[in-house]
């Protein structure tokens, strides 16, 4: 009789945070919650969270020896397989915790790049996301052969499945061979956007703020929606009727984070170049999260450092229908007076939302009349 494989279950994971410096306590408490949507969409079953606040992390473990050791008694009890850090760890302090845990460790960098890894559908979005990773791994090199990371499961999945047969020349050669890659797309997406007889528009925001919901709504578009972060990788544009004779493109683009990877921001370059090159940006934000604060912060920062600060926008709260949403909306309007408020799911504010849109554009162009 043949025996039926059975599928592994999720990984079990503990999160770990350090909080450091001037951090307040309510940005570490969202960034560990963030954490945990992230472990979860990645597919990790997530049994607790250890924290420890510290003016800077230790140079071999990033935690201290006593909170390592609470570590590592929290995954022996809990049979943890999977140490999640929600900061960014040294090559070096992956290698040390990996051999002194016996889990496998990963940051929150490389979580990250694993649910890119997983959401890529399209050719551009993979190269994007292999591109990112392979630099990252780049710096990672496994010293022993005894470390838990690199035995399946989350953590490099991709380029990174097999890393005992990478090493450094062969990496440094496959990501030359993507960046010509990258390049011949970014020169393609340069002479498209010359010859557009339209304004561009561009969705932006916090991940998972409705961008996507509110590019069904407002064109008929099928983009892929879910109510987890980073749903939506791959860019799509549909044509956006304003008016008789006024129409526009509209982009959905990839959702911010906190502390989005470097290596991601630098490779979804040609992606984020419709950002910049954009007539309008709609900054798409959740009204009723309870750190809607601090996501708008973080877009408005990811522009600035993207250098797309300058471009016209046109601020957006969405899921006004949200019971958590309504006691809030009266404050909202007064602090950002102008400000739109829309419920893309039941299409709400909608018609209100172009008519802004066309404040914002040239009037009639040639093309358009045509």
């Amino acid at each position: 009789m043949k025996q039926q494989k059975t599928s592994p279950g999720p990984e079990r994971a503990i999160l770990v945070q350090v909080v450091q410096g001037r951090q307040s306590r309510e940005d570490a408490r969202d960034s560990l919650a963030e954490l945990e949507q992230l472990a979860g969409t990645a597919g990790a079953a997530v049994l607790g969270s250890i924290t420890q606040r510290r003016d800077k992390p230790d140079t071999a473990f990033f935690v201290g020896q006593g909170k390592l050791e609470d570590i590592q008694l929290a995954c022996r009890e809990a049979r943890a397989n999977l140490l999640i850090f929600d900061n960014e760890l040294a090559p070096a302090q992956v290698n040390n915790l990996d051999l002194s845990v016996g889990v496998k460790v990963i940051d929150r960098t490389e979580l990250i790049l694993q649910i890119f890894a997983r959401r890529a559908r399209s050719s551009e979005a993979q190269i994007q996301v292999e591109l990112a990773q392979l630099q990252y791994l780049s710096s990672r090199i496994p010293v022993s052969e005894k470390q838990q990371r690199f035995q399946g499961g989350i953590g490099m999945r991709g380029p990174g499945e097999s890393p005992f047969q990478l090493r450094r020349a062969p990496i440094m050669n496959r990501i030359g061979i993507l960046k010509t890659g990258l390049k011949q797309i970014q020169k393609r997406r340069q002479r498209t956007r010359a010859h557009r007889p339209w304004p561009v528009i561009c969705l932006v925001g916090y991940t998972n703020a409705g961008k996507s919901t509110l590019m069904n709504a407002l064109t008929a578009a099928d983009a892929y929606v879910d109510d987890r972060l980073f749903a939506t990788l791959d860019t799509k544009s549909r044509l956006l009727y304003l008016a008789p004779g006024r129409q526009a493109m509209l982009t959905d683009t990839v959702g911010f984070i906190r502390n989005l990877p470097h290596n991601l921001v630098a490779s979804f370059r040609s992606t984020l170049d419709e950002i910049r090159e954009a007539d309008i940006l709609l900054l798409v934000a959740d009204a009723g999260h309870p750190y809607l604060r601090e996501h708008l912060h973080v877009v408005r920062s990811t522009l600035r450092d993207m250098k797309a600060d300058g471009v016209p926008s046109l601020l957006l709260f969405n899921k006004t229908d949200t019971e958590a949403a309504r006691p809030v909306l009266a404050a909202l309007a007064a602090d950002h007076p102008g400000a739109l408020f829309i419920s893309a799911l039941r299409k709400e504010g909608l018609d209100t939302l172009k008519e802004r849109i066309l404040l914002f554009l040239p009037p009639f162009p040639a093309a358009e009349k045509e």
